[in-house]
Order: structure tokens, then sequence, then C-alpha cells
């Protein structure tokens, strides 16, 4: 790859990341099926599974914008933490009918690929 196009490849944002791209649909797909939950969760498991999925990707963002590995790190560490407490909020949505075993069984695909992703980067870019 010459200097140019390698230029073009960094990542300068991290919106440019793709654990970004992929946590931010599983945010968006959050708040579609929360639209849908009866008016009584509003201010409560819906409004607590959208602050979990944002958490995914505001600690990805954060962690992006940190100097240090070690702080980096902590930062995806959180946002990993925060999906497996979204996944906890969908089972919970699922066994009370509000949500579909087929859409969870979406939600988990997702979350799964976003924790690998956060795992990968962990490992590889702050364990040497």
């Amino acid at each position: 790859m010459d200097k140019e196009n390698y230029e073009k490849s960094k990542i300068k944002h991290f919106t440019d990341l793709i654990v970004y791209k992929k946590a931010h649909e599983m945010v968006l797909f959050t708040y579609k099926l929360t639209k849908a939950f009866p008016q009584e969760e509003r201010y409560a498991l819906v409004d607590q599974m959208r602050r979990s999925a944002v958490s995914v990707t505001s600690n990805i963002a954060e962690g992006f914008g940190r100097s240090t590995g070690k702080d980096k790190k902590q930062f995806y560490a959180i946002s990993q933490g925060s999906v497996y407490e979204l996944e906890s909020q969908f089972l919970i949505s699922k066994d009370l009918g509000y949500i579909s075993p087929s859409e969870l069984i979406n939600f988990q695909a997702m979350s799964s690929e976003v924790i690998r992703i956060l795992s990968g980067i962990m490992k590889s870019a702050f364990s040497r």
C-alpha cells in the first residue's frame, strides 16, 4: 500500500472504528424495538435499555479519545460491560413478551460481534 492510500485508510475519528459502527447499529435497533414497549415501561426498562445502549457507543468514543493504553482499555472494558447489561435487559424483555425470540436472536448476533471486536482490540493493542 502506498503512502497516500495508507493515509486515507488511517482511523482519524472514533466513527471510523468498525466496532463503533456495529455498536451504533445496536443502539438504533434498541431504540426501534423499545418504541413499541408498553407505556408503563417508558421510565423503567425502556429508559434503562436505551442508557445501556448509548453507554456502549459513548465509552467507545471516550476510549478512542484517551491518550494512554490503560485509559483506552478501561473505557473499552466499560463499553463491553454495558453490552452485557443490555443483553440482560433484552432477555427480560423477551421473557415479558415485549420482543420476539427472533428479535432477541438478532440482538445477540449484534452484541456478540461488538463483544468480539472489543475483546480483540483490548487484547491486541493493550496487552503488549
